[in-house]
């Protein structure tokens, strides 16, 4: 663990300040689940709680068969990076952040789909240069928990309703299997 320098009491309720600053780098937001448990070594830790991280396993899976049905590469986000990518290369995608772009369909909830008439092309990935044919927000809960998204191959592309279809049914199956969990 890396030492901040930042100390804290815990107050008569048992609660704690998490400092912005540490919230801000981890991406920590009011209303987000934070998982606690200790460590052999007696520590406390505090991990950011993921549940399509919970749901690793199925979300490749599911990436795996809209890559197939689409033929373009499908990613798998929670709200923070990328946690399943097929038909991508895995190692430039897996684990980078999300862009702000994809932070604001989170908070909106609303799909993404790419047209002939879109001005601006939606960059999911930080550091990644592919836009974004669909993005569908995965609400599991009332929650939104990530988003199912097949990105573009090439420049000329636009998302075809068959792709949008694709993508808002693994969102769909991906809440579903969260509110199972």
């Amino acid at each position: 663990m890396k030492a901040t320098g930042i100390v804290r009491r815990i107050d008569d309720l048992g609660r704690v300040v998490i400092p912005k600053e540490i919230r801000r780098t981890m991406r920590i937001r009011e209303g987000d689940p934070l998982e606690i448990f200790t460590d052999v070594g007696g520590e406390v830790v505090l991990k950011k709680y993921s549940l399509m991280s919970e749901l690793a396993d199925g979300a490749d899976k599911a990436a795996q068969v809209i890559h197939k049905l689409s033929g373009t590469p499908a990613v798998v986000f929670d709200r923070d990076h990328v946690v399943a990518v097929a038909g991508g290369h895995k190692k430039e995608y897996l684990e980078r952040r999300v862009s702000p772009a994809l932070e604001e369909i989170f908070e909106s909830r609303r799909a993404y789909f790419e047209t002939k008439d879109t001005t601006r092309p939606l960059m999911p990935i930080e550091g990644v240069n592919k836009k974004a044919l669909t993005v569908v927000p995965i609400i599991s809960s009332g929650d939104c928990t990530g988003a199912v998204a097949l990105v573009a191959s090439d420049d000329t592309q636009q998302a075809t309703p068959e792709q949008e279809m694709l993508a808002r049914a693994a969102a769909m199956f991906l809440g579903k299997q969260g509110e199972i969990a």
